[in-house]
């Protein structure tokens, strides 16, 4: 069994490992925020800082949003591995993040509860929406530069069932990621919105995400630009499918959910061992209609190639959704059975945009 410090150095890559300790034993550096100011050289009044050993504003990211009241924020994060869970609420609109040395494997917030945690004051568990380390509310929210993590293991705790460990679920409008990690297992990335009739619209450029169980999923109008999608190999199971990347549950009135374009998806597991989709048609929305457009996208050998979708529920069958591709290259992509890989006309192939999905917003990096 693999040790949780193990999985924690995992998801940090080589960069910054994740440890049980939340600040690196080096001293702060001359410039801990890089380009981007200090306390004492503000970028603007509405600038904060945070610093794990106290050389910003505050040591945490949740004090940091707490005392951002209103809108306009700017917070500038410091390298480091944040141990916490995060919740910026509605009213903090066009918030901005920035990690402050432009790699994202540096900046760091992580924990890791799952849906099946129990709560500590006896109340029941987390449930999937509860389990995220960072959420989202607000209108206007742009990262750059940040991991976002759920560091929760499968087999740390083998009586737990709700095994969903959410890395981050963000549902407001105008939500936009550029150059982000999102490391996790299953439900890594919850690109959602508050409600079933807000079509929330969200952006994600230049972003790595991965997982293995649904680890792209939600209800949100979302564009996925030269993204890598990584797929994880899995030592509880002996057979496939290994998990779907994508399980969107797009609103039925919504013409559009999730837009995947010159992207790529690869995997550590066997060849064909994972689904590229499966639809979520969720109790809470029974009317949902799932659409996803993957289009001119690197497909690696873990996706079947001979059948790249499932269902999630036998009821709503994934033939009776929005499933389609366009121009995508690689193993995965091959049509050895085209009845099972719907594609776009080339005149359809012309409104599955990131400026028809986005309307008016143009997300600036």
């Amino acid at each position: 069994m693999r040790t949780r410090l193990a999985r924690r150095t995992f998801l940090a890559g080589t960069a910054l490992a994740l440890t049980a300790t939340a600040t690196p034993a080096r001293a702060t550096p001359p410039r801990p925020f890089g380009r981007y100011g200090s306390p004492r050289s503000r970028l603007t009044p509405t600038t904060l800082y945070v610093h794990p050993r106290g050389a910003g504003d505050f040591t945490t990211v949740q004090a940091a949003v707490t005392a951002a009241t209103g809108a306009g924020h700017t917070l500038v994060i410091a390298p480091g591995v944040y141990r916490e869970t995060v919740t910026v609420p509605a009213t903090a609109t066009d918030t901005t993040w920035l990690g402050a040395t432009g790699d994202p494997r540096d900046t760091v917030i992580v924990y890791d509860n799952a849906a099946g945690t129990p709560k500590p004051d006896g109340s029941g568990t987390y449930g999937t929406t509860g389990s995220a380390t960072t959420t989202l509310r607000p209108d206007g929210f742009t990262a750059h530069a940040i991991t976002f993590a759920n560091d929760w293991l499968r087999a740390d705790h083998p009586g737990i069932t709700g095994t969903q460990a959410v890395a981050l679920k963000v549902q407001g409008d105008r939500s936009a990621f550029f150059r982000c990690r999102f490391l996790g297992h299953q439900d890594t990335l919850y690109a959602d919105s508050t409600a079933l009739t807000a079509f929330a619209r969200q952006y994600f450029r230049d972003c790595h995400v991965e997982g293995d169980v649904d680890f792209v999923f939600g209800r949100a109008t979302a564009v996925f630009e030269h993204c890598h999608f990584r797929a994880l190999t899995r030592t509880d199971l002996a057979a496939a499918p290994y998990g779907f990347v994508f399980a969107p549950s797009t609103a039925g009135a919504n013409p559009r959910g999730y837009l995947v374009s010159r992207s790529r998806v690869t995997s550590t597991a066997p060849d064909a061992y994972y689904k590229l989709a499966r639809p979520w048609v969720p109790s809470s929305d029974t009317t949902a209609r799932p659409s996803l457009i993957v289009r001119d996208t690197r497909l690696g050998a873990g996706i079947d190639a001979a059948a790249p979708y499932a269902n999630m529920s036998d009821s709503f069958p994934w033939q009776n959704q929005r499933f389609v591709e366009y121009h995508n290259t690689g193993p995965g992509a091959a049509t050895a059975a085209p009845a099972n890989r719907p594609q776009l006309t080339r005149l359809e192939a012309e409104s599955a945009t990131r400026a028809t999905y986005l309307g008016d917003w143009r997300p600036h990096a």
